[in-house]
């Protein structure tokens, strides 16, 4: 059995399936599915002695709410199917984690290694130019943020542009996210997709009856993890989960092969190895395999796909031995793939939630942005005053009854330390990982005709966006 359908097709296959399971007004339903609008530029950039031309796109899906909110991406695959469908992917992600924003998606076809810094400057601000042209960046109708080959660097460089083009908007910084902290990001950022995935992994792992379905039990301390992937998404990721969770990365995948350490992997030693040389070949920290791919089909606990989509399709599928795949990447799994591991019992957690810790923390940034303030720079100080008033009147109390008692010194100097940003940043995330799998899982858990986690997300995302468009009459 072979993949069949685009990537828009599938997304739009999953789609239709969980919005056959609601009843709908008329039309609702094809509202709501299909893409606003894209608009596809292609400039020209006087490079190496001659006018280089470049072709990117900018979606659309919903504008229920905005302004709409989508990364872009640099690569030599970008297309318009793809864009479309990660725009959809979006409208649905931040309909199901609630953060108000619609769904949009941008990419240059582009290779960035292919350019030197100066160059992939001058490219990347000329493309922010004819997006602005058009109202395709704006603090208030359309957000980009970084994506696959694409990060703080690229977005300060957008950011920049487009103050320069609008030198009279206050709001200017927030027309991206993604930024480096200095030039108006958000402490966090940058780990904020993969410290999603740790987050939605947690709380899986506190659903026991859920945890059952899926043949796991116990804690992530000691289970075995793949990861397919390793760059900002699947470094985190993987470098979280194995530091800070206990479990055991056995094999990671890159473009020119994979490294498989039963034991498993040193992900900062690995990275450090990438950087230095371009690829995983020669890493000392476990075996090679130049086949990388074939490893997706060896058996673990956990499969994270963290690269591109499609990745397990009709194809595949039915090799797979893991118990649980997290969705790090958008559509790394299609439609005829989710089916087959339906049907096999594999479970999976569906990219629109377990990858949503990006654009929940870029909310974070556009608030920051639009309120001219650091998180927690107003109530720091006072949250410390008050921890330190009920610490002082506890050993006062002790030190009157004569227990002389005293609190621990690394107890008491946590306890007296108001949160800082990034603190803050994590805890919303964390709320808001926990919140978006409690909802999932009642509707799941609630309807017998979803099958699974991924039709739950959809239902969910749906019905919001629905009492949008109810909500306005339409």
């Amino acid at each position: 059995m072979t993949a069949t359908g685009s990537f828009r097709e599938s997304v739009d296959r999953m789609f239709a399936h969980a919005a056959g399971l609601m009843e709908m007004a008329p039309g609702l339903e094809e509202k709501i599915r299909v893409c606003n609008s894209t608009y596809t530029v292609r400039f020209g950039v006087r490079l190496r002695g001659q006018i280089q031309t470049f072709t990117g796109y900018r979606s659309v899906h919903s504008e229920h709410m905005e302004p709409v909110k989508g990364g872009i991406r640099y690569s030599l695959d970008v297309n318009q199917d793809e864009v479309e469908a990660l725009a959809a992917l979006m409208t649905y992600k931040c309909a199901l984690v609630e953060v108000p924003f619609g769904g949009s998606k941008g990419g240059l076809r582009i290779d960035p290694r292919a350019w030197d810094d100066d160059e992939l400057e001058r490219i990347t601000r000329r493309f922010t130019y004819e997006l602005s042209r058009r109202n395709l960046i704006s603090p208030s109708q359309n957000v980009p943020a970084p994506d696959m080959g694409t990060g703080e660097r690229e977005m300060a460089w957008m950011a920049d542009a487009y103050k320069r083009l609008h030198p009279d908007d206050i709001n200017a910084k927030a027309c991206v996210t993604g930024k480096p902290r200095h030039a108006g990001g958000i402490d966090g950022r940058v780990e904020a997709t993969g410290r999603g995935v740790q987050y939605a992994l947690r709380e899986f792992f506190r659903h026991a009856d859920v945890m059952k379905q899926a043949g796991l039990s116990g804690t992530l301390a000691g289970k075995r993890v793949i990861v397919q992937g390793l760059g900002n998404v699947g470094y985190h990721a993987g470098q979280f989960l194995s530091a800070e969770d206990g479990a055991l990365v056995t094999c990671v995948i890159e473009r020119d092969g994979a490294i498989v350490n039963p034991q498993g992997i040193n992900i900062d030693a690995l990275r450090g190895h990438i950087r230095a040389t371009g690829g995983i070949k020669g890493f000392q920290g476990g075996e090679y395999r130049e086949n990388g791919l074939a490893a997706l089909e060896d058996e673990c606990d956990i499969l994270v796909p963290a690269a591109v989509e499609s990745v397990i399709n009709a194809g595949n599928a039915d090799r797979i031995k893991c118990k649980l795949i997290i969705e790090a990447a958008n559509g790394p799994v299609t439609a005829d793939a989710d089916e087959i591991l339906r049907d096999r019992g594999i479970m999976i957690i569906p990219d629109m939630y377990a990858n949503a810790g990006g654009v929940t923390v870029s909310y974070f940034e556009w608030v920051k942005n639009l309120s001219q303030i650091s998180l927690g720079r107003l109530e720091r100080r006072h949250e410390e005053a008050r921890a330190r008033m009920m610490v002082e009147e506890l050993e006062r109390l002790s030190a009157d009854s004569g227990l002389n008692w005293t609190l621990s010194k690394g107890f008491k100097e946590g306890f007296l330390t108001g949160a800082d940003e990034l603190e803050l940043v994590r805890s919303g995330l964390d709320d808001t990982m926990r919140e978006s799998f409690k909802k999932m899982k009642e509707v799941w858990m609630s309807n017998p005709k979803v099958e699974d986690m991924r039709t739950a997300a959809y239902v969910v995302a749906i019905r919001r966006i629905s009492n949008v468009y109810n909500s306005l009459g339409l």
